[in-house]
C-alpha cells in the first residue's frame, strides 16, 4: 500500500512541470555543488589565502558590471519567449549582439577603473582575463541557459549549469598537477579556457535544439529601458552581495578577503535548493504576471513557505557545522568558522526577499524592484566604508545582514502596497 502511494506521488511529480523542472535544477545544482566543492577546495589549498583573495577581488569587481554586459537581454528573452515561442530567434540574436557590444565596452572600462579600486598587487593582466571570461564567455553561457529556461526546457538549462563546473574542476586539477607553486594569474588563464569551452558547447546546443539567431535591432530600442532595469537590478544585487570582498581587498587585507570569501561561498552553496526553485519558477512568474501582481502573489504563496522553512533550517545547520570548515579547507581558514556563523541568517533572509523580488518582476514592476535594490546597494557600500576599516571582515558580515534585512522588508512592503492598489482599482471599476 505504501509502495503504491509512493508511486502515485512520483507520477504526480513527473506530470507537474514545475516540480519536474525544480527536480532537474536541484539535480544540476546538487551535482554542481559537488563539482564546485571539488575545484573550490583544490583552488583555495593550492593558491593559498592571499592568492585566492587576489582572484576573488578581481572577480568581485567584474561581477558588479557583468549584468550590464547583456543589458537585460536574457531576461527579456525569457519574458517574451515564455509568452510567445515564435519570438525566440529574434531575442536570441539580439542577446548575442548585446553581449558582444556591451561586454567589449565594459572590458575597457574595467581596465580603466581597476587601478583605482584594486590593490596594486593584483596584475592588470589578471583583471583583463577575468573580465573577458565573465563579461563575454560566462554571460553568453548564462544566456544560453536562459534560452532553454524561456521554453521551460530546464533539463537543458540544468546541463548548461553543470557544464562549466565540470570544465573548471578539470582546470583546477590541471593547476594542481602541472604547475609548481601556482599563482592567481595562472589559475585565471585556466579559468578563462575552461569557461570558453563550456560556452561554445552551450551555444551549439541552443542552435541545434531551439534555432539560429536572427538580429532584430528594431526590438532593442523600445525595450532598452526595461532591459536596463534588469541590468541595474542584477548589478545592485551583485554590489550588496560581493562589493564587500573588493572593499576588503582594498581597505583590509587579502587574508581577510580570503577568509570572508570562503565563508560567503559556503553560504551560496547552502542556498542551492532555493535557487533551484527560483530557476524553475522564473518563466512562470512572467506567465502569471499577465493578470497583474495578484497573479504573481498567488503563485509565490505556493512556494515561499517551502523556501522560507528551508532557509531557516539550513541557517541553523550551517551555524552548528561551521567548526568543520578548517578540516576541509585547511588550518589557515580557521577564521572562516566565525565568519560562517555570522552569515548563517542570510539563508533565511535571501529566501524571503528573492521571492518578493520575482513577484514584482513577473508583474511588470522591475523598475520599482531595481530602485529598492539600488538603495540597498548604496546603503551596503556606505556601511562597508564605515565598518571594514574598523572591524575588517566582521564589518562586512554586519553590513550584509543589515542589507538583506532591509531588502526583505522593503520588497515585502512594496508587494503589499501594489497588491492593495490593484484591489482598490478593481473595486472602483
Amino acid at each position: 500500500m505504501k509502495l503504491d502511494k509512493f508511486k502515485l506521488l512520483i507520477d504526480r511529480l513527473v506530470q507537474n512541470s514545475l516540480a519536474r523542472n525544480t527536480l532537474w535544477m536541484l539535480f544540476a545544482q546538487g551535482l554542481s555543488l559537488v563539482l564546485q566543492a571539488g575545484y573550490f577546495v583544490i583552488i583555495v589549498r593550492v593558491l593559498g589565502v592571499e592568492e585566492y583573495g587576489a582572484f576573488v577581488g578581481a572577480t568581485a569587481l567584474v561581477a558588479i558590471l557583468a549584468p550590464f554586459a547583456t543589458l537585460g537581454s536574457g531576461n527579456l528573452l525569457i519574458k517574451n519567449v515564455s509568452r510567445n515561442r515564435a519570438l525566440f530567434g529574434e531575442y536570441w540574436g539580439n542577446a548575442l549582439f548585446m553581449i558582444f557590444a556591451s561586454g567589449s565596452a565594459l572590458i575597457l572600462f574595467v581596465l580603466l577603473i581597476a587601478p583605482f579600486i584594486l590593490p596594486k598587487t593584483i596584475p592588470p593582466l589578471l583583471v583583463f582575463l577575468v573580465a573577458v571570461t565573465d563579461l563575454i564567455f560566462h554571460r553568453t553561457l548564462g544566456t544560453a541557459g536562459q534560452a532553454f529556461q524561456a521554453v521551460l526546457w530546464l533539463s537543458k538549462t540544468a546541463l548548461l549549469n553543470v557544464l562549466p563546473n565540470i570544465t573548471r574542476l578539470i582546470a583546477a586539477l590541471a593547476l594542481a598537477s602541472f604547475f609548481s607553486n601556482p599563482n592567481a594569474l595562472e589559475w585565471t588563464f585556466l579559468y578563462l579556457s575552461s569557461t570558453a569551452v563550456s560556452t561554445v558547447i552551450g551555444v551549439l546546443l541552443v542552435h541545434r535544439n531551439l534555432g539560429t539567431p536572427k538580429l532584430a535591432l528594431s526590438r532593442i530600442k523600445p525595450e532598452i529601458v526595461e532591459g536596463f532595469y534588469f541590468s541595474v537590478s542584477f548589478s545592485a544585487q551583485t554590489i550588496y552581495n560581493d562589493i564587500d570582498k573588493t572593499m576588503l581587498a582594498r581597505l583590509a587585507t587579502l587574508e581577510a578577503t580570503g577568509i570572508y570569501a570562503a565563508a560567503y561561498r559556503l553560504i551560496d552553496v547552502a542556498f542551492v535548493p532555493v535557487r533551484a526553485i527560483l530557476a524553475a519558477a522564473y518563466a512562470k512568474f512572467f506567465q502569471r504576471g499577465v493578470t497583474g501582481i495578484s497573479g504573481t502573489i498567488a503563485f509565490s504563496k505556493r512556494l515561499l513557505p517551502i523556501a522560507g522553512i528551508y532557509g531557516a533550517i539550513a541557517g541553523i545547520v550551517t551555524f552548528l557545522l561551521a567548526p568543520a570548515v578548517p578540516y576541509v579547507l585547511g588550518d589557515e581558514y580557521a577564521g572562516t568558522v566565525e565568519a560562517l556563523r555570522w552569515l548563517a541568517p542570510l539563508l533565511f533572509l535571501r529566501a524571503m526577499h528573492y521571492f518578493a523580488a520575482d513577484t514584482l518582476t513577473g508583474a511588470g514592476f522591475q523598475g520599482m524592484r531595481s530602485v529598492i535594490q539600488v538603495i540597498v546597494a548604496v546603503f551596503n557600500v556606505l556601511v562597508n566604508l564605515w565598518l571594514i576599516p574598523l572591524y575588517s571582515w566582521r564589518g562586512s558580515a554586519w553590513s550584509s545582514l543589515a542589507s538583506d534585512t532591509f531588502l526583505m522588508l522593503g520588497l515585502g512592503v512594496l508587494v503589499a502596497f501594489l497588491y492593495q492598489r490593484q484591489i482598490k482599482r478593481l473595486e472602483n471599476q
